[in-house]
């Protein structure tokens, strides 16, 4: 009785499959997409602003509950509410 053996792919094949990747990856120029994707991804302005302790304190219990930080959370409060004005 002969036993059934499973046949596996050999290593050769996943390493150059590996080297293909390899090869492609390196071949592709992403230098043109990075700095496009830095001006998409940078619209907002950086600006000051003074803002008292207590109000810091409570955009930060406000924005905790969210998941944000206070910063976040005042510019979410501002789009929301600046329509108002």
């Amino acid at each position: 009785m002969k036993k059934l053996v499973a046949k596996t792919k050999p290593q050769r094949d996943r390493r150059s499959a590996e080297d293909r990747q390899v090869a492609e990856f390196e071949r592709r120029d992403l230098g043109r997409d990075i700095p496009s994707a830095a001006r998409v991804l940078r619209r907002s302005h950086p600006t000051s602003i003074v803002l008292d302790q207590d109000l810091v304190d409570r955009l930060r219990t406000v924005g905790a509950k969210r998941g944000l930080g206070y910063q976040t959370m005042l510019k979410v409060i501002v789009r929301e509410h600046l329509d108002e004005y």
